[in-house]
């Protein structure tokens, strides 16, 4: 396929562009065997499921634009190769989280990855009230690894400098990122969308000072703080379930930056369901008992995340950053310990004003969650997104001095119980 110039897939042309390439045939069979189906949802790219004798993978070819808006917003093919090279790292930093890769092709802008047998997208779990044991763990666990081993906590210094110009390409989406999660949501950008009845609220918003001030601080680190190789778009339809098992997927907007985004984003995703739950069941005490485990499960990945966090700190801090011969090696074991509490504050202070912009975002910007727009109430909707809207003002005003995740549930519950509208 390399040699002929880029097309498009479709499921009528997929088996004969794909049935020559072995990695493919070796998992899905002979491709006249093969059924191919198209059933990407998502807002960039298409996604084909092909089933064959021997079993079934999964192809993603990037579209020459956001698939979402169509051809008016033009995008380059490159992100394949951004997505290929983070699932790869993923893959070593975090062995058994991420779909396995099979193929690669940089001039189709395509991967060929391995289809995960019986899983279904969180973020309809979560529609539907279904729980999975043990998941905030492994996101958390996740989370530390590929953030920690991806950094100067960890990496040869040459080789994460190399890295770091690599994605430093990934020009485009970060664009996407700069604007849409920190700029767009605070004033009348032309994608914006939102429920009619939070005009009151996004008006509020939109005129606070504070919280466009500190927006932009926020903005600022995610372009500027190049900590670590980030998924850069972590959240609940990112992150693929079945039972007590989980898997991440989709890292194309792979980039250098705060080691607190993903946590921040992925919480965030959690908290959007707690409000969105009445949305989606109707009796109320199970309402309660859903959203009580929803934020469980979101206390769970801070609490994993940094509980590795300091497991590696401790066995696997290699990188340029708090050499162990200024502490370990000289027995001041005190002050290695007070160094890593101070970089878990400042990943914690990071998480939540990340966590509270991608609330606001999903909610006024182009891009929304299902949780939401899945409601089909729209009063009932504009009330669910509205508390969304004032816990997510709440945690990037209050970053500095909420502490615990304790702090940040019992917020969350108090604003669950109030109507903003």
């Amino acid at each position: 396929m390399s040699a002929t110039p880029y097309e498009a897939l479709t499921p009528e042309t997929v088996a004969a562009r794909l049935g020559d390439i072995v990695a493919v045939s070796a998992h899905a069979g002979p491709s006249e065997t093969w059924q191919v189906s198209e059933v990407g949802d998502g807002n960039l790219n298409l996604v084909f499921i092909v089933t064959g004798a021997a079993g079934q993978v999964i192809v993603k070819q990037a579209l020459p634009y956001v698939r979402l808006v169509g051809e008016s917003w033009p995008l380059p093919l490159k992100r394949a190769f951004f997505e290929y090279n983070a699932l790869i790292r993923q893959a070593a930093r975090a062995p058994g989280m991420v779909p396995e890769v099979y193929h690669y092709d940089d001039a189709q802008a395509l991967v060929v990855m391995e289809f995960l047998t019986d899983h279904v997208i969180l973020r309809q779990s979560l529609m539907q009230g279904i729980r999975h044991e043990g998941l905030g763990g492994l996101l958390g666990l996740f989370c530390a690894r590929t953030l920690f081993r991806g950094s100067d906590l960890s990496m040869n210094t040459a080789e994460r400098k190399r890295d770091l110009a690599r994605f430093a390409e990934n020009i485009e989406l970060c664009d996407i990122t700069e604007n849409l999660v920190f700029s767009d949501p605070y004033f009348a950008a032309p994608m914006n969308r939102h429920t009619p009845a939070l005009d009151p609220i996004v008006e509020m918003l939109r005129g606070d000072r504070d919280l466009k001030v500190a927006a932009q601080h926020l903005k600022a680190a995610f372009a500027n703080n190049a900590e670590t190789l980030l998924h850069g778009d972590l959240h609940t339809g990112s992150v693929m379930v079945c039972g007590d098992k989980a898997r991440v997927i989709d890292p194309e907007f792979a980039t250098y930056g705060p080691i607190g985004f993903d946590v921040g984003m992925l919480i965030a995703n959690f908290l959007m369901a707690a409000c969105a739950v009445p949305g989606h069941l109707a009796d109320t005490a199970e309402q309660a008992s859903y959203q009580d485990w929803i934020l469980a499960t979101a206390t769970e990945v801070w609490d994993n995340f940094a509980q590795e966090f300091t497991h590696l700190w401790r066995n696997e801090r290699k990188g340029i950053l708090y050499q162990s011969t200024l502490f370990e090696d000289q027995n001041d074991v005190l002050g290695a310990e007070q160094a890593r509490l101070d970089r878990l504050a400042a990943i914690w202070r990071d998480a939540l004003g990340f966590c509270g912009v991608e609330m606001h975002r999903r909610i006024l910007g182009l891009a929304h969650i299902a949780e939401y727009d899945q409601i089909a109430d729209e009063t009932l909707r504009a009330r669910c997104e509205a508390r969304g809207l004032m816990l997510g003002r709440a945690l990037v005003i209050g970053r500095e001095t909420i502490r615990t995740m304790t702090d940040v549930t019992d917020l969350a519950r108090s604003i669950l119980g109030k109507d903003y509208l």
